[in-house]
């Protein structure tokens, strides 16, 4: 049975790339990219590895095992951060979803059929990018993602 379309105000919360559609919208989805002449596994190697940019540690995060190994490599702090990080992370996640969404056109319209609702990574875990589980959080991935949306429709509406 095919998901009926998402309307307007509607709230479609997201989190395990397990999910059926909306797996698609975590960072962990087996979506490759490909950016910056390399391919990489998932949005969430290139998003950790971007946090070590210049160093040959964002190489063995590029190469982790999974989405969850990258994670974890690029949470560490054994070597410093990039000194902009702080600055330039929501441009990163927002480049990153971009790429992801223009390359897989599957995943694509399952992101266009959420149409206008709002789009929230529902965790505990997260109060940045997800809403903290209580919705106290910033929602940022959320917000990448519909800004995607935003920039994927407008990109289609140009002749």
């Amino acid at each position: 049975i095919k998901n009926k379309m998402a309307t307007d105000n509607n709230v479609i919360n997201f989190y395990s790339n397990r999910e059926v559609p909306y797996g698609c919208f975590s960072n962990f989805s087996a979506h490759n990219i490909y950016l910056e002449g390399k391919s990489w596994p998932t949005t969430e190697h290139y998003f950790q590895a971007k946090k070590y940019e210049g160093q040959a540690y964002a190489e063995e995060i590029r190469k982790a095992s999974g989405p969850s190994k990258a994670a974890s490599l690029g949470r560490s702090r054994k070597y410093p951060l990039r000194p902009d990080w702080e600055q330039i992370k929501d441009q990163v996640m927002f480049d990153c979803c971009l790429v992801k969404f223009t390359q897989h056109s599957d995943i694509q319209q399952i992101l266009l059929d959420t149409q206008n609702s709002i789009l929230v990574e529902h965790t505990h875990n997260d109060s940045y990018w997800g809403d903290g589980g209580d919705g106290t959080g910033k929602n940022m991935l959320g917000k990448t993602l519909m800004l995607v949306r935003e920039h994927i429709k407008q990109q289609q509406q140009q002749p």
